[in-house]
């Protein structure tokens, strides 16, 4: 399965071409239908519509058509109807310059001071039955399906960066760690020389007054416990385990978001006590050069969904 990301943006159109029928206004024709989806990160679906009032009763297909294909993100889809009028004047239909003036007359019997209709006002209100409501119900959910179609292409071709980016880092940080394993068996050995040194020297100051041997045994038993105590091997297999459960679910692909944000925890409190084991310069620097890989990963797996 694809790596998708949770960020994403997609949008679709329908230009009605149709000839309206008795019911629909005249410019019904010339409308168009738009609809933009647009995805952010978020640790969970959350989603966001707003429409003009005419679509309001299509937002619970709309919102069941997303649940099914989306899992995580915030989500905000936006519709809009444009009419292809809008910037033109709207000449009265002969229908309604009949209808009008029926009404007129019905409100001038009741009313002999109203004022008569100007021309101004047949307009506006020619124009406001042309931008009257159109029937979308076999337009809406076909355009929502190819919008949301692009909005999946457009969230997988942004997850496969972000799975090629992952892979890239977790090859850097099996380089850094194969670089610190070797350092520790150094460390040792001339921790040990170390002791042993001081010892020496402990044992001219003191002619004698302790046994060569058991001088020799305490500086052994305290470069044993030093060992102890800097040995990283254990953090450098926990680590390059968690590389290889991060490399499985990257490959494995799916909804892993989640998981990789848990194992990229993991990788970080891993590399912290690497840090705090470091008995040399060499292993502060690994420590600290892969702390700055794992922060670029973290980034990265929160867009992930």
């Amino acid at each position: 399965m694809p790596v998708y990301s949770m960020t994403g943006y997609a949008s679709a159109q329908h230009g009605a071409a149709n000839t309206p029928s008795e019911s629909e206004p005249r410019n019904a024709a010339s409308s168009r239908l738009g609809l933009e989806i647009r995805s952010v990160n978020s640790r969970f679906l959350d989603l966001t519509f707003r429409l003009p009032e005419e679509l309001r009763p299509f937002e619970p297909a709309l919102r069941e058509l997303l649940t099914a294909k989306l899992k995580r993100g915030k989500v905000e889809v936006r519709a809009f109807i444009e009419s292809g009028t809008a910037t033109a004047v709207s000449e009265p239909s002969p229908r309604l310059m009949q209808r009008l003036n029926t009404v007129q007359d019905s409100i001038k019997a009741w009313l002999p001071q109203a004022q008569a209709l100007s021309v101004a006002d047949i307009l506006r209100l020619a124009a406001s039955e042309q931008s009257g409501t159109r029937d979308w119900s076999q337009d809406v959910m076909p355009l929502a399906e190819k919008a949301l179609k692009a909005l999946l292409t457009a969230r997988q071709r942004e997850g496969e960066r972000l799975a090629a980016m992952l892979l890239e880092r977790i090859g850097q940080l099996r380089a850094l760690a194969a670089q610190a394993g070797p350092l520790v068996p150094q460390l040792v050995e001339q921790q040990r020389q170390r002791f042993l040194e001081r010892w020496k020297e402990a044992m001219a100051l003191t002619d004698g007054a302790v046994l060569p041997e058991a001088a020799q045994d305490r500086a052994l038993t305290e470069a044993t416990a030093f060992a102890i105590r800097i040995d990283v091997a254990e953090e450098i297999t926990r680590l390059n385990s968690h590389l290889d459960e991060l490399e499985r679910l990257i490959k494995k692909g799916g909804e892993i978001g989640k998981r990789l944000d848990f194992l990229i925890q993991e990788l970080h409190r891993e590399a912290n006590t690497l840090g705090s084991k470091s008995a040399a310069l060499e292993l502060t620097h690994i420590s600290v050069d892969m702390k700055v890989l794992i922060e670029q990963m973290r980034e990265q797996v929160q867009n992930i969904e």
